[in-house]
């Protein structure tokens, strides 16, 4: 399926850094951030192609990832959501739909937590809160994230990521679409030093305290089957935050890609009910 791009947008000057952008689409805005290591390309291009076509979606780089600066500064969850809303600022955009996935769902639990008045409605995909409270990978998801990245090619790692985002059912079902998501990894592959210190900001992550003051309506999507944020992590976020909606995918992984369809049902009601 080709993505149907209505405008693609330079870099714009956020803080200390140059952020590239997308838009698509258009209505009220619904800003989407990305993970660990990942940018715009990652995005499922039916989530994009459906969302689309009731909001205006703003996709942009991470600091450090795909084609947005890297910066000497020292990496953390709250500047990356100072980069978000900075980002909104200099697009005009005073209030958003956000949904963030893994690492971006944490950058929006920030986001939320530091600027309030700049959420509609928030959306959290298999991420957690971080700190004690959270259920962490097994040793071996642990010790592949931390491994030393500058002795495999770019081409290696996109491989290594593959097991990490679907199951393995999906995997030898669907060799198309695993190729497809590997060429999109290369696209604009991150360095190893900015995915070290992408992941250095994760492992200092912790919101739980913080999570009762979350006011947003919220809607919390994990898939049962994500072995790089244990599924148990969504009921812990659900149980944090207030009147929250936590909805399970049974047979997906981390990037719920294999129930696209329902997940993609499931936040347009919630995004279009009042």
């Amino acid at each position: 399926m080709v993505r149907k791009v209505v405008s693609i947008m330079p870099k714009v000057k956020v803080n200390d850094i140059q952020i590239y952008y997308e838009v698509h689409g258009e209505g009220f805005p619904l800003l989407m951030i990305m993970g660990l290591g990942a940018n715009v390309d990652w995005w499922d291009p039916r989530m994009i192609q459906e969302l689309s076509k009731n909001f205006k979606l703003v996709m942009f780089d991470n600091r450090g990832a795909g084609r947005t600066d890297v910066s000497d500064r020292r990496y953390t969850i709250k500047l990356f959501a100072d980069d978000t809303t900075g980002l909104m600022d200099a697009l005009g955009i005073p209030r958003a739909h956000i949904i963030g996935v893994s690492m971006g769902g944490m950058i929006a639990q920030e986001l939320v937590l530091n600027y309030p008045e700049k959420v509609e409605k928030l959306i959290l995909c298999s991420t957690y809160c971080g700190g004690t409270k959270s259920v962490p990978p097994s040793e071996e998801i642990t010790e592949m994230l931390s491994a030393d990245r500058s002795a495999f090619s770019p081409e290696e790692i996109a491989r290594m990521t593959i097991p990490l985002i679907f199951t393995e059912d999906f995997i030898k079902k669907n060799p198309d679409i695993v190729e497809l998501s590997i060429q999109q990894i290369l696209r604009a592959p991150i360095s190893n030093e900015a995915f070290t210190r992408q992941l250095n900001a994760i492992m200092e992550f912790d919101t739980y305290d913080r999570l009762p003051q979350i006011n947003a309506p919220t809607l919390i999507l994990h898939g049962k089957r994500d072995i790089l944020v244990p599924s148990q992590n969504g009921s812990v976020l659900a149980e944090a935050i207030p009147n929250a909606k936590l909805v399970y995918f049974e047979n997906s992984a981390h990037g719920l890609t294999e129930e696209m369809e329902k997940v993609i049902h499931v936040l347009l009601n919630f995004l279009t009910e009042s």
